[in-house]
């Protein structure tokens, strides 16, 4: 014990650490909503001059114009909505969302890992639902794994109580809306939710970022010792993966 003495050569002074995190503008999440918002506007205004959702009959996720070739419906429904308050939750969760991956993913891997996740989700709803569906959840289910698998892989650096709470509270968001998916009388693809969910883990399994720190006490700065070869090896696992399963209804019809 001390007993209030000063500090003696066997117990050294305490000093504060600052930890510096990256300051990235989320530049990519920014121009996602405000793309997707346009999309909308664009979408919104023809619908209302035509009377026919225009847009999203020729990008929505229509399984028979699948099967016809039109392989892009994997990646446009992301861009397209069915009502204001349907993307204002969705534009509302990717901000919030992207805003905290963005910042350690940067734009271009976290757009990597957008679009990868959205394609997943709509593979997955053209196998195994039959119904049309359109819209970014596919996409932001993938930034809710991402971000669960980010934590989860950086636990050392965040601390386990701090992990664990905030694997919780993942779990439990995305528990509440798969389980409201499945309630009868719900217009929700949650076919496309999962698929989303597993693009988004398997790509941030092998590309998201490895905090470290780097620096000398008290001043360190965080850093990712993420190689660029695994965040390829990842975009075309995730790619050609998924790629197979949307190929099961050509070779089973």
């Amino acid at each position: 014990m001390n007993d209030g003495l000063p500090p003696t050569e066997f117990e050294p002074e305490r000093q504060p650490v600052r930890v510096q995190m990256p300051q990235r503008k989320p530049v990519a999440t920014i121009i996602l909503v405000v793309v997707t918002g346009l999309f909308f506007i664009l979408q919104f205004g023809l619908q209302t001059i035509t009377g026919n959702d225009i847009l999203f009959f020729y990008g929505g996720k229509i399984n028979q114009l699948i099967m016809l070739g039109q392989v892009w419906r994997f990646f446009t429904p992301a861009l397209l909505h069915g009502s204001i308050l349907h993307i204002a939750l969705n534009m509302y969760a990717l901000y919030i969302i992207g805003g905290r991956l963005e910042r350690f993913y940067g734009p271009g891997r976290f757009l990597l890992l957008y679009v990868l996740s959205a394609f997943a989700g709509n593979v997955l709803s053209f196998v195994l639902t039959p119904a049309p569906s359109l819209g970014a959840s596919t996409a932001i289910f993938g930034l809710f794994a991402a971000e669960g698998m980010f934590i989860f892989q950086n636990r050392k650096l965040f601390g386990q109580l701090r992990t664990r709470q905030a694997i919780i509270n993942l779990g439990v968001i995305l528990m509440i809306n798969l389980a409201y998916g499945f309630m009868p009388a719900t217009n929700i693809d949650n076919m496309g939710h999962i698929g989303g969910l597993l693009g988004g883990i398997f790509f941030a399994w092998k590309a998201g970022p490895l905090l470290k720190l780097t620096g000398e006490p008290p001043f360190f700065t965080v850093s990712d010792g993420r190689k660029r070869g695994d965040i390829l090896v990842a975009s075309l696992v995730v790619m050609i993966g998924f790629a197979i399963i949307a190929l099961i209804p050509f070779l089973t019809s």
